[in-house]
Formats: structure tokens, sequence, C-alpha cells
């Protein structure tokens, strides 16, 4: 424990976040005193509260306010003052009733669990793809007729990842002159990454090899080779984020009467905005977490960016160890829920990371031998 923080002050302190978290408003020593029956009275209260700022925990706005935590406030409250409190057993129910009904859909399952996160934690929340340790792998192919001009491929990676990319059809193809196209190609390209692909379309080119695949298959070859190279290459920034009116709800972002404080709120609506969508500021914090275990907490000044400096972010990692890995969270302002934030973050990286042992199992388990 840090010194000078007194028994007595780390209670204080963990009412005054608890307080400041459920209200957004300073917190005065009265309100202590007689919201949570302390048997002290309100001048030593606030004598402990004028302490706790000397110690660097608490600040406040002008002289006569009440106080609010500092980040290293909020950093002692996560590490040594909160209680861990798992998710319910009727939320934690609900929640994996809803991803088992998306079974074996990857995009949809980081569709929905960027979902439940922000409306779990009533915050903002980010989903990164998983990434397989041995890069994009080829499983299987389909194409599906959709008009007679047109057709539909549906590219199947390892690690549960589906892509699909209409195209255009020179002329009208039989459903079975498609199946042996996308039965061609898909043995010759089984578990093959991106390099593999390129290497065999490369050799195809040359002009002393007899080329294994016709003009058509070529074109539905050429197709799959660019879907792998454009996810290779967004896989790297992609971020998808959910949840932004429901942060934008928090009161930090509400505006006041005062017209200087509209414009203010205002200007931090669209930084929010903006930081969601482009992913700046997130950058750095993904690697850091796919290096760590467990839940990760940045609050505000401990983020490197400038434009996180008034955020938390609670990251965890989920998925396969050495196969498939990804990052999921949740960001807000600094007077964020961190109990619910991270046990939510928590409960949802290990329900994706089991949704992905059983995808990924069920690719690479032989198949078992049938009963006698």
């Amino acid at each position: 424990m840090s010194a000078g923080l007194t028994e007595r002050r780390q209670n204080i302190l963990k009412l005054v976040i608890q307080e400041f978290v459920a209200s957004a408003t300073p917190v005065a020593s009265e309100t202590l005193v007689r919201k949570y029956g302390l048997n002290v009275s309100p001048a030593t209260v606030r004598n402990e509260l004028a302490a706790l700022e000397d110690l660097g925990y608490l600040t406040h706005l002008h002289t006569s306010a009440g106080r609010l935590p500092t980040d290293a406030g909020y950093r002692f409250f996560v590490e040594n003052l909160m209680e861990r409190v798992p998710l319910s057993l009727p939320e934690q129910r609900m929640i994996r009733h809803q991803f088992y009904q998306v079974r074996g859909e990857l995009d949809q399952w980081m569709h929905l669990a960027g979902a439940v996160l922000a409306r779990t934690a009533q915050n903002a929340s980010v989903v990164t793809p998983p990434r397989t340790a041995e890069r994009l792998r080829f499983r299987q192919l389909e194409l599906i007729t959709i008009h007679e001009t047109m057709a539909l491929a549906v590219l199947v990676f390892h690690g549960g990842i589906v892509k699909q990319q209409t195209f255009a059809l020179d002329t009208a193809r039989s459903l079975d002159d498609l199946r042996r196209c996308a039965s061609r190609i898909s043995d010759q390209l089984a578990d093959m990454s991106l390099s593999g692909v390129e290497d065999l379309v490369a050799r195809e080119d040359q002009p002393d090899v007899q080329p294994y695949f016709g003009d058509f298959e070529r074109g539905v070859l050429d197709i799959v080779v660019r879907s792998m190279q454009v996810f290779e290459a967004q896989a790297q920034d992609l971020i998808y984020s959910d949840g932004l009116i429901e942060m934008l709800s928090q009161p930090e972002f509400i505006p006041a009467l005062a017209r200087e404080d509209a414009e203010h709120a205002v200007e931090r609506m669209r930084r929010a905005f903006d930081l969601l969508k482009s992913g700046r500021g997130l950058g750095p914090l993904i690697p850091q977490a796919l290096a760590s275990n467990g839940v990760q907490v940045i609050i505000g000044g401990e983020n490197s960016a400038d434009e996180m400096r008034e955020y938390s972010v609670v990251l965890a990692r989920y998925g396969v160890d050495r196969a498939v890995v990804g990052v999921l969270g949740i960001i807000g302002p600094t007077r964020m829920a961190y109990p619910r934030s991270i046990s939510t973050v928590r409960y949802i990286s290990s329900l994706m990371s089991d949704l992905l042992a059983e995808l990924h199992n069920t690719e690479t388990r032989a198949p078992e031998a049938p009963e006698a």
C-alpha cells in the first residue's frame, strides 16, 4: 500500500470513486457522511479528503467544490480497493445463448461481441479480428449462381473466417460447372497461405508450364488471390467498434447550459466519434494486449496517445494461443464503472475463446471412424 493511505483514507477514497462514478458530480464530505453512515464528522472527512488530494488521489475543480478522482486514484482503486464481482449467472446465460445462436460465423461473433460489450458496460466497445499465427490459410471455396450473368464466391479460411465476393460470368454456367471449378480450386489450394497461392499462380503463368486451370477457373483463382490480399492488408489495422451512442450518453458528453460548456461537449463528441471510427490511439494498445495475459486496464494519462488522455480502456486477449488470437474491450471516460467493465470484458473474452477453440478443434479434428 502507498505511504499515507490509512485504512480510513482507503475507505473514503473507495466511496468517493463509487459516488462519483454513480453521480458524475464532485463528491462533498457531507454527502459521504450522510449517504454512507460514516461514524465521523464532516470536518474529519474533509481533512481526509484534503490528505488524499495531497497524496495525488483526488482533485477538485474549484475551492468550494467537492472532490473527484485523479488517474492515480482510479489506478489505486482498480488494483487495491475494487470488488471483483463476476457478471450474474442470468446475464451469463443470456449472453451465451446469443452467441450460440450464430454458431460458426466469426464475423457475426465479432459484431455481437461488440454489441454485448457496449450494452452491458454502457460504453463503447472495440474488437479486433483474430489473427492467425500462421497467417491466413485457405480452406474451401464454394460458387453459387445468383443470376445467369452473376455468381457469388464464398471463400472459407481456417479460423472460421468467411469472405464473399460477387463476380460477373462471361457466359451462363451450369451448377455442375461451378461445383467442378470450386472443387478443383479447393483441392489445389487446401491449407495454403497467401504466399503459397501467389506462388501457384506464378507457376501457372510460366510459359514452359502446362496450365492446370482453365480460363474460367483462372479468373476465379484471381478473385481468391485478391480477396486474401485485401483481408491480410486490412487485418493489420481493422478494429470493429460499437456503442458510440452508449458512450455519448455519458454525462461527460452532455452539453451544459453555458455556451462554452456546450461547445466543449460537442467538440468532445466529435473527437470521440473520430477516435472510434479511425482507431487512432488504440493501435499501440493492441499489441500490448495481445502480448499480455488477463484483463489490461489503461487509465487516462497512462495512454501514450494525447487523444486518449481523457479515456480509459479495458482490454483482453481472446482466441486460441498459437493458433488465432484477437483483442476485445471497452473504451469510455475515466469515470468508468471499472468492476462491471472488467467483469464484462473478462467474460466475453473467455466466451469468445471457447467458441474459437471449438471451431478450431472442429477444423483440425480427424474424422471419427463409424461405429461398427
